[in-house]
């Protein structure tokens, strides 16, 4: 049996600055006192494993899972998918991956989200899956819409949804966020301004993918995933996952 080894290093050079100054929480979620470097222990080389049994068929189709019979969530119907990789380009099979994002409106189904957007009775906003043999996942939802939030007086978020990746080991768990090609808000969002590099801010986007859509249903769009090394993708201004 191969014995687990060590994950490649974070380059800090890739990754954006912990603190922003025109992202306001970014001032309580940045670290006080300088980084500092531990060895991976065992627990963080080895699992977690998740199984199909795990996951209900339905976790991963976001327009059924919460829908009443007969009925469906309002909104631009999408479909995302993609492969989960490693720092060396390899698949990562098996894989638990978790989404969470807004309505059609920009509202989330949480009780601390006051938008002024109504909630949708037949959309939970959650779902998850693992990937195949090839590290491959897709989820079918709705597009999810902007919404304000008090960061400065006119902030917007860009239409996004979350994700959640567990690769072979808990020192691989990535949370990140997924924005969609063209969208004109990203280039006005402070969170992502926090990344320098134009792009990492490309591996957030998800590009627009004809070829997998369904035609008069649903609009694809193509995300891979990179857990560690250089390319990683990001989480907001942190270094989670990486």
């Amino acid at each position: 049996m191969t014995k687990p080894g060590e994950y490649y290093q974070r380059d800090r050079m890739w990754h954006p600055p912990a603190y922003d100054k025109d992202y306001k929480t970014s001032v309580t979620r940045s670290p006080q006192y300088s980084l500092i470097s531990l060895q991976n222990s065992v627990s963080e080389i080895t699992g977690p494993t998740f199984g199909h049994n795990d996951v209900d068929p339905l976790d991963n189709d976001l327009i059924k899972n919460y829908a009443q019979p007969g009925q469906s969530p309002i909104g631009e119907r999408i479909i995302v998918h993609g492969r989960v990789l490693d720092e060396n380009g390899r698949p990562v099979p098996n894989t638990l991956v978790e989404v969470w994002q807004a309505n059609a409106g920009g509202r989330y189904r949480h009780k601390k989200d006051t938008y002024l957007a109504p909630i949708d009775p037949n959309f939970g906003g959650c779902g998850r899956t693992l990937t195949d043999e090839n590290g491959y996942y897709f989820f079918r939802t709705v597009k999810p819409g902007a919404y304000p939030w008090r960061n400065w007086v006119n902030d917007w978020r860009p239409a996004h949804i979350h994700l959640s990746i567990f690769g072979h080991a808990f020192a691989q768990r990535l949370i990140t966020q997924m924005y969609f090609e063209g969208d004109p808000l990203i280039a006005t969002c402070p969170i992502v301004n926090t990344i320098r590099d134009k792009a990492a801010i490309g591996q957030l986007i998800a590009a627009l993918d004809k070829n997998a859509s369904v035609p008069l249903d649903s609009i694809a769009y193509k995300f891979d995933i990179v857990l560690r090394g250089r390319r990683s993708t990001m989480f907001e201004n942190r270094l989670e996952g990486n």
